[in-house]
Parts: structure tokens; C-alpha cells; sequence
């Protein structure tokens, strides 16, 4: 439970830091990064495995490249549920879930050594 808490938190610091960089991302505050990135974990958790395995012939057609569009709509959805956290478009979710992933492995793998990544 605690790993999980702080991979929330690096989460929501790395949100909360590109929505800062991003044009087309905003996050009103730092409590709203952390109700974003604790939906985000919901809705990875939940809805991506079922989206992922109906989308299976796409995914396997486009070389996983769907998978691409499934974060983004990810992102999308989870804009639509939390308040204060705005994407404008579908292009610049999937500009934010790129970086997010990026750099989300990139503080995971130096956080958290001895953990195998997801």
C-alpha cells in the first residue's frame, strides 16, 4: 500500500509538471493532480484491460499502435471525471500521455530499484 501511495504521488508531481509545460493541459492545483492521478490508476486498473481486449484485432492490426489511442482516451476520460484537470483535444492527450508514461518509468526505475516495472 505504501509503493502504491508513492507511485501516486510521483505520478501527480509528473502530471501536475507537464500540465505545467503543456499548452493544451491544465491542472488547477496539486490536490487536483493527486485526484488525477489516483482516477488515472482506477481507470489503468479497470477500464484499459477491457478496452485493450476489444480493441485486440486493432491492436494486433496497427502493430500496438492502438494502444496509443487507448491512453489517450484514458486521458480523456479521466479529464471528464476530475475536475480541474483539462485536456483540449485528442492530440494533445495523447502528447500527454506519451510524456506521462515517459517520464513515470523514468522516476519509477530510479525510485524503485528493486521492483520489476507493470
Amino acid at each position: 500500500m505504501k509503493t502504491f501511495l508513492l507511485k501516486v504521488l510521483v505520478t501527480s508531481v509528473n502530471a501536475f509538471v507537464l500540465a505545467w509545460i503543456l499548452d493544451g493541459v491544465e491542472i488547477k492545483d496539486y490536490f487536483t493532480a493527486i485526484l488525477v492521478a489516483l482516477v488515472l490508476a482506477l481507470l489503468d486498473a479497470f477500464v484499459k484491460p477491457l478496452l485493450v481486449l476489444l480493441t485486440l484485432p486493432a491492436t494486433l492490426l496497427t502493430l500496438g499502435l492502438f494502444l496509443l489511442v487507448i491512453n489517450a482516451g484514458i486521458i480523456l476520460l479521466d479529464a471528464h471525471f476530475v475536475g480541474g484537470f483539462k485536456v483540449d483535444g485528442f492530440w494533445n492527450a495523447l502528447l500527454f500521455s506519451i510524456l506521462l508514461s515517459f517520464f513515470n518509468s523514468f522516476v519509477h526505475r530510479r525510485a524503485f530499484p528493486g521492483e520489476k516495472p507493470a
